[in-house]
């Protein structure tokens, strides 16, 4: 078993989501007292929403080239990422690096694919959403990638940032989720994208009327896969 180095802390109720599934799923696969060989380098969120806000990419970028890099030191065979937005930095992340990072864009893009799905609705932050970084890389595996209209895109980002980072789940949230899903649905989507780590902690399946991909659990997935020889990595596109 690959040793898989988990690079997670935005948030930590996330990436505590993400050690969940991978020893999950090796379990169920390996069955008995079976769990994962992991890495774990936790960062403070703190530091890094301060440098999204201000727009602080590249320093961004630099501190978990860092924490790349102590994966990388402690034994970890590759890189499981365990933020979507922070993805906007991944070729800061690997500059210098000597283990490859499993991106979670071409292994949420692997999965839309699978499932037949080719038009997508995807909810995220208002950077995952607004920015080309996310979209373009689905894009560029053949996906037709809907985002929200502004108003709803600043409802779905103000609940992830105000509550879910937090821990805090909220009904109402999910009532207001479930109509940007609805209105994404009503708009073409084939399938919702859950683009945030922490957004599969307010909605599920159950929440839409067309299939979704939570990109928590399918990452976790496919890290656990490939550590277990199952697969390769996720091709990134051409």
């Amino acid at each position: 078993m690959k040793v898989i180095g988990l690079l997670g802390g935005m948030s930590w109720e996330s990436s505590a989501q993400y050690y969940r599934l991978v020893n999950e799923r090796v379990k169920a696969v390996l069955g008995g007292f079976h769990s994962a060989h992991a890495v774990l380098y936790s960062v403070d969120f703190a530091a890094i929403e301060a440098m999204q806000a201000d727009g602080r990419w590249d320093d961004a970028g630099a501190e978990l080239n860092r924490a790349a890099k102590a994966l990388e030191a402690a034994g970890a065979d590759f890189v499981v990422l365990c933020t979507n937005t922070m993805h906007k930095v991944a070729g800061l992340l690997e500059a210098g690096l000597g283990i490859p990072l499993l991106h979670l864009g071409d292994a949420t893009a692997a999965a839309v694919k699978a499932a037949g799905v080719r038009r997508v609705g995807l909810l995220g932050t208002g950077f995952t959403m607004g920015q080309p970084f996310y979209r373009d890389r689905l894009a560029a595996h053949g996906l037709d990638v809907l985002v929200p209209g502004a108003e709803d895109r600043d409802l779905v980002h103000r609940v992830i940032y105000d509550e879910l980072v937090l821990g805090v789940v909220k009904p109402e949230s999910r009532e207001a989720y479930r109509g940007v899903i609805a209105r994404l649905a009503g708009a073409g989507a084939e399938g919702i994208i859950y683009g945030c780590t922490e957004i599969e902690l307010l909605v599920g399946p159950e929440d839409s009327p067309v299939p979704t991909f939570p990109t928590t659990r399918l990452h976790a997935e496919a890290a656990v896969d490939h550590a277990l020889g199952k697969i390769p990595l996720p091709v990134p596109p051409a």
